[in-house]
């Protein structure tokens, strides 16, 4: 079915997927070397001498620059003890049992080298007894052919990567989330609430986020509904994006959120990083923290949020709307003119809606009055795309009611436009003193920069987010670059070289 390689540093392994008869899913062959006995017992043995020579302080393993300072000088001092107790060994063997000794003391063993696999999206361990699930992007879900040694490797990899964001997991406090050094999300439970044994659930993030660029190139969204959100977010329109599990809801509220002017402050909350914005921007990321074995020191997301109001934010994110203390805040502070941004999982507008003024969370109608746009995702698991469902703004007369403007045709795979905007495009007006017309051609404009991104493949956070900069810097020279059609070196000059991109 499909074979190809992934590699950690100078290390190559293969990978073949393949139906076999009698299993019910393809199996995900990971083809690493075979280590004879003697072998590992003198990896062990460089491994204990690595320990005692290159001591690793814990505060390291939780900084990404000292992380890979100390990687560095682990990867040489094992090359050099391995060529020393193995002269004839060839290349290929010293790269791998460096990297064998790494991904055992740094990470997680055999499990790292499915990290490196782009082609996944999530890494499933249920228990000790059966082998490794992934969830790979074509293929959907896959057993592989590694499995973990024991219940108590799998508390040792959950405890390994809760020790790290000063997290715990423990008979008391069997459940955990958690994010390793490279911001994959981290689940994981302990027997006996999870009843087959120990799991661990590693949902893995892109290396490169997505952009608007990646958005339009893949039919998630199209540029007409690209530029209406460009508009909304310009302009200081809160937004609430809903969604299922899965179905690219932090991923949408990435792609738009460096449509933000660099003159404003952003404050981000989230429970585990997730937002990437562009480095230039204003922008102050909080995340919250786990009482310690004590009961003491932690910091919640209500916490995050009020604290938020006293940072003088322009703007406001938060990962995920939960609770009806979080949203109570949230919309207070949209109600004392700050936007806010947040993620909430809702299939339809309608259900946003209702979950919001329903139980467990059950806000007034009158405070949702003051949301103007929810944005909905869709993941279709039959063709696994995943795509911009709906754009539909809260209207209110007498009462408070939905205007969708745009919502995917499955049929065509296309969004479509259902109705005029009663309340966006009015609210834009009246703050900004702009025409009807102006908006339009503000829209347009958008569109043909938009155009221009992703026809010269602008498709980093950083440079996207440099065009929408010069955007806000001198719109009329970047329209005129674009009409001589100089290219984009005019625009973004040597930033490719200075963001080392």
């Amino acid at each position: 079915m499909k074979n190809y390689i992934i590699r950690i540093g100078t290390t190559k392994v293969a990978v073949s997927i393949n139906k076999e008869e009698g299993k019910f899913v393809p199996i995900y062959t990971l083809n690493l070397p075979k280590l004879e006995p003697a072998t590992l017992a003198f990896f062990e043995d460089v491994r204990d001498k690595l320990i005692s020579t290159v001591p690793i302080k814990l505060e390291v393993l939780r900084d990404p620059t000292e992380f890979e300072k100390i990687k560095y000088v682990l990867s040489n001092k094992a090359t050099e003890l391995i060529k020393k107790g193995l002269p004839s060994a060839p290349d290929e063997v010293v790269d791998f049992g460096v990297t064998f000794l790494l991904n055992e003391m740094l990470g997680l063993g055999n499990i790292e080298f499915l990290l490196h696999d782009t082609n996944l999206e999530e890494i499933v361990i249920n228990d000790s007894k059966e082998p490794i699930w992934v969830y790979h992007k074509e293929l959907g879900w896959l057993q592989t052919n590694i499995i973990v040694d024991s219940e108590e490797q799998i508390k040792n990899y959950a405890s390994i990567v809760g020790r790290r964001v000063g997290r715990q997991i423990t008979i008391l406090n069997p459940l955990m989330d958690a994010h390793l050094i490279t911001g994959d999300r981290v689940n994981a439970t302990l027997f006996p609430i999870s009843t087959k044994g120990n799991t661990l659930t590693i949902r893995m993030f892109r290396r490169k986020p997505w952009t608007i660029t990646d958005f339009i190139k893949n039919k998630t969204l199209n540029y007409e509904t690209a530029a209406l959100l460009w508009l909304a977010i310009q302009y200081e329109m809160s937004i609430i994006i809903g969604g299922g599990t899965a179905s690219g809801k932090t991923s949408m509220l990435n792609v738009i959120l460096p449509f933000i002017p660099p003159n404003q402050r952003i404050i981000s909350i989230e429970e585990t990083r997730e937002i990437n914005l562009p480095t230039f921007l204003h922008w102050v990321p909080l995340t919250t923290r786990d009482p310690n074995p004590e009961g003491k020191g932690e910091v919640t997301m209500l916490d995050l949020l009020i604290n938020s109001l006293r940072m003088r934010p322009d703007r406001i994110v938060v990962g995920e709307v939960r609770r009806q203390q979080e949203a109570e805040v949230l919309f207070e502070a949209l109600n004392t003119g700050h936007s806010v941004y947040a993620t909430l999982h809702a299939n339809t507008s309608e259900e946003a809606f209702r979950r919001l003024t329903s139980p467990p969370i059950n806000l007034p109608k009158d405070l949702i009055r003051s949301l103007p746009l929810f944005t909905i995702m869709f993941r279709q698991r039959r063709k696994n795309i995943r795509r911009l469902f709906e754009i539909s703004e809260v209207v209110s007369n007498n009462d408070v009611k939905l205007n969708v403007l745009y919502r995917w045709d499955a049929k065509k795979d296309v969004q479509v436009k259902m109705g005029e905007s009663k309340r966006l495009i009015q609210e834009i007006k009246m703050f900004t003193g702009l025409s009807k017309e102006k908006l339009d051609e503000d829209l347009n404009e958008k569109k043909k920069i938009l155009k221009w991104i992703v026809e010269h493949d602008i498709n980093t956070v950083n440079t996207v987010g440099k065009v929408v900069n010069e955007y806000y810097k001198d719109k009329e020279k970047l329209m005129k670059t674009m009409r001589e059609k100089r290219g984009v070196e005019a625009v973004l000059g040597n930033f490719f070289s200075e963001l080392g991109e």
